[in-house]
C-alpha cells in the first residue's frame, strides 16, 4: 500500500496543500520552506496510531500544541486537516481514504477535538465524525478511532500501515558514542542512536543477508574497504566491525566508533531501504556522503524497490543539486516548495519542466535552482 494523494489545511507552513505522491517522491525547496514540516505530516498520523503511549493528544503535545502546528497565516479558521489517499500504486484506483481534522475546544483546559474524521473504503464512507455520540458526550472527541482498537477494526490496514512508517536522520556520532551518552533516547530513535540494537534485534538470517549487500556497496564506495561483521563484545553490547586493506597485513578490525560519518550514514541508509516495507522518510540522505556516491542514491532507491518482494514508499527531502543530477529521477515524483508572504506552496512540476526532463535534461539544471534564494548573493557581503 502507498500514499498516493496528500491534502492538508492549515498544518506548519502550508495554509493549503494538495499533491500526489510515486513510489518515490522528492520535496525539493529553499531553507524553512516546509520539507521537514511536510515529512512530519507522516510521523503525526504514525505517533496517533501508536498502540503504547500514542494518540492524538499527545502527538499534538509532542510538537508544542496547536499553537506550533496551526498555519500562522491561519486566519478566519482554526482547524488543521489531513487528508490521505493510498492505493497498491500511484495510478491504481483509490483503496482508501482517510481524513482528520481538530481544533482547540476553546474553553477551559483547550482540550484538543477532532472536528472531522473519516474513513472511506474505495468509494464507500465506513463513518463520518461527529456523530451523534460524539455530540452527547464531547469526551469521545478527544480520540482518534484510529487509535483505537476496539474502534478500528474495519481499518485496521491503516492504522498498521501508518504505524509502520520510519523516519532516518541518522546522526553519526549518536551512533559512535551511545554508550557514552547514557540510556536517554527517543522514541522511534530517528537519529540511529540504537541503530545497533535493531540490527541485534533482526532475525539472525535476515541480518546476516543485509548485511552481506551492505558489504558489496561499501566496498564500491570506501576506500580500501575489505569486509564488515556483526559482533557483540564481552558485556553483550552489539557492534559493527569493519576491516580495511592495510600496510600492515596483520591489522585488526575497527569497530564502528573509528567509522568515518559517510560511512556510517551510507550503511543506515541502505539498512533502512532493506528494512523498510511501508513509507519510509529520508531527510537530506546527501550529507556527509561524497558527491560521487549521492548521485548514485536514486539509482539505489530505484534497485532496492525493485529487488523487494514487497515494495515500499519512499519520500526524500533534499537539496544536493549531486543527488538531483541523476537522469534517472522520475519527473512525476518531484514535489517543489516554495515560500510565499502567504505562507509555502507546493506544486509538481509545470508541462515545459516535464517535457525537459523527458527529454534528458536533469532536475537539478530544470528544477533545482528555481529553489535558490533570490538575496543569496549578498550573503558576501555580511
Amino acid at each position: 500500500m502507498q500514499i498516493t494523494r496528500l491534502r492538508l489545511k492549515n498544518w506548519r507552513n502550508f495554509r493549503t496543500l494538495d499533491i500526489p505522491l510515486r513510489e518515490v517522491t522528492y520535496l525539493l525547496g529553499p531553507n524553512a520552506s516546509g520539507k521537514s514540516n511536510l515529512l512530519d505530516v507522516f510521523r503525526f498520523l504514525r505517533d496517533i496510531g501508536k498502540t503504547k503511549g500514542g494518540g492524538l493528544q499527545t502527538a499534538v503535545e509532542d510538537r508544542g500544541g496547536i499553537s506550533k502546528l496551526r498555519c500562522l497565516h491561519a486566519r478566519n479558521d482554526n482547524e488543521v486537516l489531513i487528508d490521505v489517499e493510498l492505493g497498491v500504486s500511484p495510478d491504481a484506483p483509490r483503496q482508501w481514504r482517510y481524513v482528520l481534522g481538530f481544533k482547540p475546544e476553546g474553553k477551559g483546559a483547550q482540550r484538543i477535538l477532532i472536528s472531522s474524521e473519516e474513513v472511506w473504503q474505495g468509494e464507500t464512507r465506513l463513518f463520518s465524525r461527529p456523530d451523534k455520540s460524539d455530540r452527547r458526550d464531547t469526551m469521545l472527541l478527544t480520540q482518534t478511532r484510529l487509535e483505537q482498537i476496539g474502534a478500528n477494526a474495519e481499518f485496521r490496514d491503516l492504522a498498521d500501515f501508518f504505524g509502520s512508517t520510519v523516519y532516518l536522520h541518522l546522526v553519526p556520532q549518536l551512533l559512535k558514542f551511545s554508550d557514552k551518552m547514557g540510556s536517554q533516547r527517543l522514541e522511534d530513535d530517528p537519529f540511529g542512536q540504537g541503530f545497533l540494537e535493531r540490527l541485534a534485534k533482526t532475525n539472525e538470517r535476515t541480518r546476516t543477508a543485509r548485511l552481506a549487500k551492505i558489504n558489496k556497496a561499501l566496498a564500491m564506495a570506501v576506500p580500501q574497504f575489505k569486509e564488515l561483521r556483526f559482533k557483540k563484545d564481552d558485556m553483550g553490547h552489539p557492534h559493527l566491525e569493519a576491516l580495511y586493506a592495510h600496510h600492515r597485513p596483520n591489522a585488526g578490525w575497527q569497530s564502528e566508533e573509528q567509522f568515518s560519518d559517510g560511512t556510517l550514514r551510507l550503511l543506515g541508509l541502505l539498512w533502512s531501504l532493506m528494512e523498510s516495507h511501508a513509507l519510509l522518510l529520508l531527510e537530506e540522505p546527501e550529507i556527509s556522503l561524497n558527491d560521487a556516491i549521492v548521485k548514485q542514491i536514486p539509482l539505489m532507491l530505484s534497485r532496492l524497490q525493485r529487488d523487494k518482494k514487497v515494495r515500499g514508499q519512499i519520500v526524500v527531502s533534499t537539496h544536493s543539486e549531486a543527488l538531483l543530477s541523476n537522469p534517472g529521477i522520475d519527473g512525476r515524483g518531484v514535489i517543489l516548495l516554495q515560500s510565499s508572504p502567504d505562507g509555502s506552496r507546493a506544486r509538481t512540476l509545470d508541462e515545459d519542466e516535464s517535457r525537459m526532463i523527458r527529454q534528458g535534461f536533469s532536475v537539478a539544471e530544470i528544477v533545482l535552482p528555481k529553489t535558490r534564494p533570490t538575496s543569496v548573493d549578498q550573503l558576501g557581503l555580511f
